[in-house]
C-alpha cells in the first residue's frame, strides 16, 4: 500500500477511536490501561487523565509511551481487526481550547471534567505501525503519518465557522448525516473538523465521519459535507 494512502487509513483509525489502550511504563515493568482519546487537526492525540491513576503516575518519570487504536474485525479471526499503535512523547498542557476538544469528544465526561485531579495531556505521533488486516502491516514516519501542515491550519481556520454554518443553517443536513452513519434520531450537532473528517454528537452519543479523502481546500471539505448529507 502507498504511504499516502496508509497514512490516511491510520488516521481514520485514530480519529474514529472511542477508545484506546495506553501503554506506559515503570521501573523497566510494562503497564496498558484502557483511555478515552480526542484528536486535533495535526493528530495529535488529547488524553484527560487523573493525577491518581497509575498511568499518570508512570507519564510523570517516563514520558515515552505507546497508543494502541483498533477497528472492528472483518470476520471470526481477531486477527483481522485493523489496528494502529502510536509511539511518542506524553505532555501536559494547560489549554481551554484543547479541554473543549477532547470534552466534545466525550460529552459524558462533562460530569467529572472540572475535578481537581484531572489534567489534559497531549501526544503527538513520532512514528505509528498500521496493520491494516491479518499480515498487513506498515510503518509509518511522523513525516508520512501526520496530515499536511498546511491543510490542517486550513481547516483549524475555518472549523468554528464551518461549525455554526452547518448547525445554525443546515440542522437537516447534519440529521441526515448521523442517520446515514447509523445514529439514532436526536440532536446532532457537528462538534469538530478536521482534514480527515468530522465529529457530530447527540447528548453523550458520538459519530465519526471519515471523508472518501483528505480535503485539501475550502471547496473540498464542503463537497464532503454535502456529500455525507445526501440521501
Amino acid at each position: 500500500m502507498a504511504a499516502t494512502a496508509a497514512a490516511f487509513e491510520a488516521r481514520c483509525l485514530v480519529r474514529a477511536a472511542a477508545s484506546a489502550t495506553l501503554a506506559t511504563s515503570h521501573a523497566g515493568q510494562p503497564f496498558a490501561s484502557l483511555v478515552t482519546p480526542a484528536t486535533t487537526g495535526d493528530l495529535s492525540v488529547l488524553l484527560w487523565l487523573s493525577s491518581l491513576a497509575e498511568h499518570t503516575r508512570h507519564l510523570l518519570v517516563e514520558p515515552r509511551c505507546a497508543l494502541l487504536f483498533t477497528g472492528t474485525a472483518t470476520g471470526p479471526n481477531p486477527q483481522t481487526t485493523p489496528r494502529v499503535t502510536l509511539t511518542g512523547l506524553a505532555e501536559q498542557v494547560a489549554d481551554p481550547a484543547l479541554k473543549a476538544r477532547w470534552l466534545a469528544r466525550h460529552p459524558y465526561a462533562a460530569l467529572y471534567a472540572d475535578f481537581a485531579d484531572f489534567a489534559l495531556w497531549r501526544l503527538v505521533p513520532a512514528g505509528a505501525l498500521l496493520v491494516g488486516g491479518f499480515a498487513r502491516a506498515q510503518r509509518l514516519r511522523a513525516e508520512s503519518l501526520l496530515p499536511s501542515p498546511d491543510r490542517a491550519a486550513l481547516v483549524a481556520a475555518a472549523e468554528s465557522e464551518v461549525l455554526a454554518h452547518m448547525n445554525q443553517d443546515h440542522a437537516a443536513a447534519v440529521a441526515r448525516m448521523a442517520a446515514k452513519l447509523g445514529g439514532a434520531a436526536g440532536d446532532w450537532r457537528l462538534v469538530a473538523v478536521d482534514p480527515d473528517g468530522c465529529d457530530l454528537v447527540s447528548g453523550d452519543s458520538c459519530l465519526r465521519l471519515a471523508f472518501t479523502a483528505p480535503v485539501s481546500s475550502i471547496a473540498a471539505l464542503r463537497q464532503e459535507l454535502v456529500t455525507a448529507s445526501t440521501v
